[in-house]
């Protein structure tokens, strides 16, 4: 079906200015997205996934301003023995950033080495972003691949002792950020990857992970307490055999932050778990929107969301899984909750499950409620004060999610911040 003549018009509006990479390596796969990105059109309201969140601010060619302080550019995990690279205003900053020793992982700049004719990402780059556009059209994930000039390209060959943190700091108040991210995991090999910082007034962010056979990548990302910030991520991962994929985030406030996840379990005895955790006040938009896919036995599951809403806040959830006729033995899981703190915040949710093959264990959940409002009177009879108690309560209601984190110094982060959160908010 034609695309609608507003559709059209916004596409060429924001893609007027942008400027296309025409050599290196990558043209051929930026070419292709760029055509895609055509095809589609950028999303609009009337899109089937976009019918929750307005993606006219992701869209639109002008950046609304998004004021930053100097301690939204404090990194979360600054306490954790970390490999640190830098990117201010998604630009990398080698001054701050630590130099990489370690004989493990090869760590190269997309900027640096764009131009060249040959690299090994060439097989990488765009090749899971482009497998994710069906059944869904992810056309700001195309757009990333099109014109991302920005980005870590990481060969993971052993297992990496320390966490890799990338950490994004803003100093401009209306920086439209686009970074691109490939992840290529050897055989057995093993790395966890921190992503904080607010990233700019506007993000896109794509990373794309080929786990083979018996590797396993822990991806760890605390989306910045920038109020202003607009920011929309696409985790795209192909799983081979008995390999691993963990990943959960923390989203504290932004205006709007849409994430979304595509995983594909190709291999057999293969692990992909997506968590989140998102609390939000007032002027709040969070949408998490997850498609899996079982293509292979015994794969295993989870989805673990958790949305913590006041003020007007709004949440969103869209997760699917999706089994095929020969991915026998699956065992997949998708629950999503959120706890109400008042009556004028709202929680919407989309969850589904499609199975073409018959033994499987496969669930789905999703619920949204108040707080309770006994627990609250016990801990109260107990000489707890009611914010005390009501922030006890809220971190109980998060910790299935945050248990989805199985590193305790990086799970201690996350906890901390959290009550930093619920101490000023309530």
């Amino acid at each position: 079906m034609a695309l609608a003549q507003t559709k059209i018009t916004a596409t060429q509006e924001r893609l007027n200015a942008l400027r296309l990479s025409q050599s290196g390596w990558s043209a051929s796969a930026r070419a292709d997205a760029h055509g895609r990105v055509i095809a589609m059109g950028l999303p609009v309201r009337r899109d089937e996934y976009w019918k929750y969140t307005r993606p006219d601010e992701l869209t639109s060619p002008n950046v609304i301003n998004a004021e930053v302080s100097a301690e939204d550019n404090t990194s979360i995990f600054g306490s954790l023995d970390c490999l640190s690279i830098v990117f201010e205003d998604g630009i990398f900053n080698a001054e701050k950033s630590d130099k990489l020793e370690d004989a493990e992982i090869t760590l190269e700049l997309l900027s640096e080495v764009n131009d060249l004719d040959i690299h090994w990402a060439t097989g990488l780059y765009g090749v899971l972003e482009t497998k994710g556009q069906a059944p869904v059209d992810r056309p700001l994930a195309a757009l990333n691949t099109a014109f991302a000039r920005e980005g870590l390209l990481m060969h993971v060959k052993g297992t990496v002792a320390k966490p890799i943190s990338l950490i994004y700091l803003q100093n401009s108040d209306n920086d439209d950020v686009m970074l691109h991210h490939i992840i290529k995991m050897d055989k057995g090999a093993s790395v966890t990857i921190l992503e904080s910082g607010p990233v700019g007034a506007r993000c896109n962010i794509v990373m794309e992970a080929e786990i083979e056979d018996g590797a396993s990548l822990n991806h760890v990302r605390a989306q910045g307490r920038n109020h202003e910030r607009r920011a929309t991520t696409h985790l795209f991962a192909r799983l081979n055999k008995k390999s691993q994929l963990k990943s959960f985030t923390l989203t504290m406030n932004g205006a709007l932050t849409r994430n979304e996840a595509f995983i594909e379990i190709c291999g057999d005895d293969s692990v992909a778990h997506i968590a989140g955790a998102s609390v939000g006040d007032g002027a709040f938009h969070h949408d998490d929107t997850v498609f899996i896919i079982h293509d292979a036995l015994r794969g295993e599951s989870r989805q673990v969301f958790k949305k913590v809403l006041r003020n007007g806040a709004t949440g969103v959830f869209q997760g699917k899984i999706l089994v095929k006729p020969d991915a026998q033995k699956t065992d997949g899981y998708q629950i999503s909750q959120s706890l109400l703190l008042d009556d004028d915040s709202q929680f919407l949710a989309k969850p589904e499950l499609e199975i073409y093959a018959d033994d499987v264990v496969c669930s789905h959940g999703s619920t949204s409620g108040a707080i309770d409002e006994e627990a609250i009177f016990y801990l109260n009879s107990r000489g707890i004060p009611k914010v005390e108690a009501t922030n006890l309560l809220t971190l109980a209601f998060l910790a299935e999610a945050l248990s989805e984190v199985e590193d305790e110094d990086i799970a201690e982060v996350m906890e901390r911040r959290l009550e930093d959160w619920l101490t000023r908010r309530l």
